[in-house]
């Protein structure tokens, strides 16, 4: 999909062989607190992710997911290593500039006190666009992720969860990002819309070179979305594997056995 204003897609700038992200030796801990010692969320992080691929991070609770995307989209700060957007280190991009190109998508999205026209309009309204072009993208946006119209004057109180997922989702591309990060996106929406906005999302990592990296415990879904997966357990990146090499029941597997390892610590 072209830029929905109809001007020349910036994407076109990206090479297959520079990666649109990389991290080297990244780790996050919390912030020490007097003679407490700031305990390690991630630990020496390292990929590269190239203009389209669809990342999968998987990995039972606490892993760090959550906290990969948040550090990506600079809700918090490295601790140690770099990490890179277009072989720039990000911490020299402007964090408004980051948060454009690299936007976040949070299970549980906010509307602000704003209707859902307002929250579909905001992020173009900070690039000061012209109000047809606002009106086009909201309504091309609207249409591909078939957001009623009877939605538009509704506030996050008059939605469900599902539907502020769908909202934010459609708020977040109207910015046309470079990197969509997505924690748990379809958790709350019906086996149809889920599909139908993970289809729309693999045509925009197709045709526009978007790079996804999503949260899914739905690995169903997310082997059909993803190109790539990353398996995460105790802040570690122990996997980075090609969606077609992955033995899916093994993983599913593994997950559960994590999973029953959390419960049985927290114990």
């Amino acid at each position: 999909m072209d830029d929905l204003d109809g001007s020349h897609s910036r994407f076109d700038r990206i090479t297959p062989t520079s990666p649109q992200l990389q991290l080297k030796q990244v780790s996050l801990a919390t912030q020490a607190r007097g003679a407490i010692k700031g305990m390690l969320i991630l630990t020496n992080i390292s990929f590269e992710a190239f203009a389209g691929d669809r990342i999968g991070l998987i990995g039972p609770s606490g892993a760090g997911k959550t906290s990969l995307l948040r550090l990506l989209n600079r809700l918090s700060e490295p601790t140690d290593g770099t990490i890179y957007i277009e072989e720039r280190d990000y911490r020299n991009i402007p964090v408004l500039e980051l948060r454009r190109r690299v936007m976040l998508v949070p299970q549980e999205p906010k509307l602000l006190g704003m209707t859902v026209r307002e929250a579909l309009a905001y992020p173009v309204m900070l690039q000061q666009l012209p109000k047809k072009a606002i009106a086009e993208r909201t309504e091309t946006l609207r249409d591909l992720l078939h957001i009623p119209t009877d939605w538009l004057e509704r506030t996050e109180l008059q939605l469900s969860v599902g539907q502020r997922q769908l909202v934010a989702i459609a708020r977040a591309l109207i910015s046309q990002p470079q990197i969509l990060l997505l924690d748990e996106p379809t958790s709350a929406l019906d086996a149809g819309t889920a599909s139908h906005v993970l289809r729309v999302l693999t045509d925009l990592t197709l045709r526009d070179k978007i790079t996804i990296l999503m949260v899914n415990h739905q690995l169903d879904m997310a082997q059909l979305f993803c190109t790539r997966v990353f398996y995460l357990q105790e802040g570690q990146l122990l996997q980075d594997e090609s969606a077609t090499k992955i033995d899916w029941q093994q993983l599913r597997e593994r997950l559960v056995q994590a999973e029953a390892q959390v419960v049985k610590d927290w114990l």
